[in-house]
């Protein structure tokens, strides 16, 4: 019921497994806040009736005595105060609990963003994340990869908005950064929008559980591109990542670099 009324404003169905959790988050809050907004409605009609001038020809000096409103002020804070220990914490703590472990046998890609497109990295068929440096960085080799190393020499490279591809209902770790300015890396049907700031590597995990072609934008703006700023994956069988990552290990992402 939710997903339908979301879609009805034109929201595109969840694919990741936390994605109808956020749903229900989004459709609650919306809730509140339409419930707030008739209640002031209400409110407003009613002092408008109740504090006409043709109810009050002469204006009341003293005006009112007793301590309700202290009442309700006190209340509203200890309701926000049960929401925030007992909702939002745990929420959050829940979140963070979850990001997957090595036993879990993560998908992990770096994520970088650029004036304006965003690259893939992958550690290579021997599980080994190449050697980086960021004197070598560029904008042909933004994760500053050493050609001269080993493990390099087999890291998967998506570039400059290249499509990449992640297996379906296993955890993906996304490790995102920035080259140039705060960008903010977001998979809107995967329900993940994480900044990527320089000088800084944040995770942002999920688990596909849909196949097909996503996209990813930036939600932040970050220049005359950002309208622009966009790539494009695709969520496939195991099989089909395997082979297609195969291929683009053997074929070194990280060997051509200077």
């Amino acid at each position: 019921m939710i997903e339908f009324l979301l879609s009805k404003v034109g929201m595109r169905p969840g694919a990741s497994a936390h994605a109808a959790e956020v749903d229900g988050l989004i459709f609650y809050v919306h809730l509140l806040m339409f419930v707030l907004f008739v209640g002031w409605l209400g409110f407003y009609l009613l002092a408008l009736l109740k504090f006409r001038r043709a109810a009050n020809p002469k204006a009341d000096y003293v005006g009112v005595k007793g301590h309700l409103s202290t009442y309700l002020e006190v209340g509203v804070a200890v309701v926000e105060a049960v929401l925030l220990v007992g909702l939002a914490i745990p929420i959050w703590a829940r979140a963070v609990d979850r990001m997957p472990t090595a036993a879990d046998k993560p998908v992990e890609v770096q994520i970088m963003g650029m004036q304006f497109k965003w690259n893939a990295h992958l550690a290579g068929a021997d599980g080994k994340w190449g050697k980086q440096d960021i004197k070598l960085a560029s904008a042909t080799n933004p994760y500053g990869l050493d050609g001269a190393d080993a493990a390099a020499k087999d890291d998967v490279t998506c570039l400059l908005g290249e499509p990449f591809k992640l297996p379906v209902n296993r955890p993906v770790v996304c490790r995102i950064s920035s080259m140039d300015v705060i960008h903010s890396f977001k998979l809107p049907d995967m329900r993940i929008t994480q900044d990527a700031i320089p000088g800084m590597v944040v995770p942002a995990h999920f688990i596909p559980t849909k196949t097909g072609k996503f996209v990813i934008i930036c939600a932040q703006l970050c220049g005359s591109g950002h309208a622009n700023m966009r790539g494009d994956f695709e969520v496939v069988s195991q099989e089909e990542f395997d082979k297609w990552f195969a291929e683009k290990s053997k074929a070194g992402g990280g060997g051509g670099f200077e």
